[in-house]
């Protein structure tokens, strides 16, 4: 049966990192100059290090080329430049009336993590919990909140409050980075991606490849993109026949699901199940962050167990 392919998901029309590159300083700097919550200057001095009277087709080609060059730049300040850059940033549990003093994308990261919609009651521990570690650190507590929950959000500050402060600046200072990623994410049209999608399904019960399952990909999000992207039938050697289930421009950063039909499978092994399948449809939700990246996503199965690993 191979391989259904139903739809594939359209790019925003926005610029591809090589076409930002080549236009004048003050375009450059409107698209990156928020990358970094209100901080500027680590745009400026991007540009003016590796941008400013250089050819940079053949050094900065792609979202992960651009991000690692403007770490750099945060990288090697001072360590009053990276505190003031993590007291740039807002309390996550800006009252909602506060909510307009932000950046556009520090406003659609907090609503994203469902942060406007705090009750009375999450609002004071919030309220509590960013009080203490502000006091205990100097800075306020980052979280890169784009794809989290605000259960989530109060999780994370919780455990990190036990943190030493040597610890949490340095830990701060990696959520600002997932921050600028993700951002960067969002401003540009991907293009040319290394990166693919691989599956393989293991019958741990039987010791062999699960051959003819039947398996289907979802996209989660972006919502915009959201639905059934293609379905497959597992070859002789359990893997998905014609190579990467995504690969180039069908490789998109979000969140996806595998769905595996382990109950139609087994059936045909004629295993001795329940009446009711403690297993039937497996569902398996995982995200691809990094255009440029392999993401090999299998199943190991039997009629009463599964797991899965990111392998590469």
């Amino acid at each position: 049966m191979g391989c259904i392919p139903v739809f594939k998901a359209m790019t925003m029309d926005k610029p591809t990192v090589p076409e930002l590159l080549g236009k004048s300083k003050d375009e450059i700097l409107a698209v990156l100059g928020g990358i970094y919550e209100h901080s500027s200057w680590v745009a400026e001095e991007f540009y003016a290090e590796h941008v400013e009277g250089k050819d940079t087709s053949a050094t900065i080609t792609n979202v992960r080329d651009l991000f690692q060059s403007m770490s750099s730049i945060v990288d090697k300040s001072s360590n009053q430049q990276k505190m003031d850059l993590l007291c740039a940033h807002p309390d996550l549990c800006a009252k909602i009336d506060a909510l307009k003093k932000l950046t556009k994308s520090s406003q659609e990261e907090q609503s994203s993590a469902g942060l406007d919609t705090l009750t009375d009651e999450q609002r004071d521990q919030f309220s509590k919990m960013n009080s203490g570690y502000r006091e205990k650190f100097g800075f306020p507590f980052i979280l890169a909140a784009r794809h989290v929950t605000k259960y989530t959000v109060l999780s994370a500050i919780e455990g990190r409050l036990q943190m030493t402060v040597e610890s949490e600046f340095s830990g701060a200072l990696f959520q600002v980075s997932k921050i600028a990623w993700m951002r960067l994410l969002a401003a540009f049209k991907i293009t040319g991606q290394k990166g693919f999608l691989t599956c393989h399904v293991l019958d741990t019960a039987n010791g062999c490849p699960a051959v003819n399952m039947r398996v289907q990909l979802h996209r989660i999000t972006p919502e915009e993109d959201a639905g059934l992207v293609k379905e497959f039938t597992t070859n002789d050697d359990g893997r998905l026949p014609g190579g990467p289930a995504l690969k180039e421009d069908e490789f998109l950063v979000g969140t996806y699901q595998w769905t595996f039909f382990v109950g139609d499978y087994f059936a045909r092994k004629n295993a001795k199940t329940s009446g009711i399948p403690f297993l039937d449809e497996v569902p398996l939700r995982f995200g691809i962050d990094d255009p440029e990246e392999h993401y090999h996503v299998p199943l190991l199965v039997s009629p009463w167990s599964y797991s899965t690993y990111r392998g590469s």
